[in-house]
């Protein structure tokens, strides 16, 4: 059983809003400023991006290794935040 980190727990827990992108699951401030630099400064930015690759968290782990230099932990972590995410608000 693979567990969550408590970050993990509260971005899929509530509403996105206007949370930055750090808050999601597997982004720290190193990756959070690769990211901002690039545009994808909010977390709904980084959730457009998983949207127009169809919710194909392979894609988008491969994505995101590239954008921000993630290692894989780091990109399916972000990847199965967003996953939950949509399944609970979508």
């Amino acid at each position: 059983m693979s567990t969550t980190s408590q970050k993990h727990r509260d971005f899929v827990g509530e509403p996105m809003g206007d949370k930055p992108v750090t808050a999601l699951s597997g982004i720290g401030d190193v990756l959070g400023k690769k990211l901002e630099e690039q545009g994808f400064d909010k977390a709904f930015v980084v959730l457009g991006q998983f949207l127009l690759l169809k919710k194909d968290s392979e894609m988008f782990v491969e994505w995101l290794k590239d954008a921000s230099g993630a290692n894989t932990r780091q990109a399916g972590s972000c990847a199965q935040c967003l996953k939950e995410w949509c399944d609970s608000f979508l």
